[in-house]
């Protein structure tokens, strides 16, 4: 038995699969879910489990380049935005359209996990990045000034009471 984080196999392979730039949806318990999209359903009940419980499971083992929401999320679901904050750093966030998240953000995701969540707007895309630290940590190798930003941005902790 595998000793901590996420112990679900589906998810478990999902991130493990996560390339540069490919999104993974964590989506409330309503989401219309594409027909031919890679679907891990979680969701065992109203509110079970929640957006914050995937984004703690999530957060420490991917790692995310950008997160998208819909702009209703700040103004009008604060809750869910602290969490977001709470998990994922700040400057990585990006507002689009709801219409996006159930559009073409939805069409365009490699995974999409269902939560339990009854959560206004909680459809939140996660990008996946790399570890810039680790590609440019060899002495010889020079590091173009846009990697050095990307680079110091690794000092983010997941979870690190940043709201």
């Amino acid at each position: 038995m595998k000793r901590s984080g996420i112990l679900n196999q589906q998810l478990s392979e999902a991130i493990a699969s996560m390339g540069h730039g490919q999104i993974m949806m964590i989506v409330d318990a309503g989401f219309p879910i594409p027909r031919d999209a890679w679907r891990i359903d979680l969701a065992i009940g109203p509110n079970l489990p929640t957006l914050e419980q995937l984004y703690a499971l999530i957060a420490p083992e991917l790692i995310v380049e950008k997160v998208m929401f819909a702009a209703e999320v700040a103004e009008h679901n604060k809750p869910l935005f602290a969490s977001l904050r709470k998990w994922f750093d700040e400057r990585d966030f990006a507002s689009v359209t709801y219409e996006e998240t159930v559009g073409s953000l939805a069409q365009r995701a490699k995974v999409i996990v269902r939560s339990g969540a009854l959560d206004p707007w909680g459809n939140i895309a996660l990008v996946a990045g790399v570890d810039y630290k680790a590609y440019f940590k060899d002495p010889a190798i020079s590091v173009p000034d846009k990697f050095r930003a990307l680079i110091d941005r690794a000092t983010f902790t997941p979870g690190a009471g940043h709201e």
